[in-house]
């Protein structure tokens, strides 16, 4: 009787195990629950700030970005996205610009992304790069609304990969994320 349970037992913890580790790469930072966000049509989204600060990886990063951006906004159905080739920094958002080019293009909310790119591997062998893609969501007034993140090496536990697929995946995974939370 135990030989025949063990086997059931360490198939249900393994598969428990790999269902919550999917989840585990996205991450809710903050929200803002004082402001409302009635129904949003049009999405900016600004350039992502891309570390560490290497010109050479930069437009790739920005292709892989916006790719995954329009694949993720045509699965969500008739939602507008719109595309500001400006970069924002991060850490410091200037709200005043970001209210005045919603404004400018009847945009209902802005996301202010970055991408952080991290090597896995032992020592000098490297088998993968990996990113974290962190986003800021700010309605059309410049209040801030939600920042959230995706991991993709914690999130889908992958080794193999290039650097553009795993942005494209970061980048899904976080704009997943935040349109769960917008949804509650």
């Amino acid at each position: 009787m135990k030989k025949t349970l063990l086997p059931l037992f360490l198939t249900f913890y393994v598969s428990t195990l790999l269902i919550s580790c999917a989840n585990y790469g996205d991450a809710l930072h903050y929200k803002n629950k004082d402001v409302k966000v009635s129904k949003i049509k049009t999405i900016l989204y600004f350039n992502p700030e891309v570390f560490p600060d290497i010109s050479e990886i930069k437009e790739p990063t920005y292709n892989a970005f916006y790719s995954a951006t329009s694949d993720k906004m045509r699965s969500l159905g008739n939602v507008k996205y719109l595309q500001v080739d400006s970069p924002m920094s991060f850490d410091d958002v200037d709200t005043k610009t970001i209210k005045e080019i919603c404004e400018n293009n009847n945009a209902d909310v802005a996301v202010v992304p970055k991408v952080k790119y991290f090597k896995v591997g032992f020592g000098k062998y490297v088998f993968s790069n990996q990113v974290i893609v962190s986003m800021k969501l700010y309605d059309s007034k410049g209040h801030f609304i939600m920042e959230t993140s995706y991991d993709t090496y914690k999130g889908n536990g992958r080794l193999l990969g290039s650097a553009s697929n795993s942005v494209i995946i970061g980048t899904k995974g976080a704009i997943r994320k935040m349109n769960k939370e917008l949804r509650y």
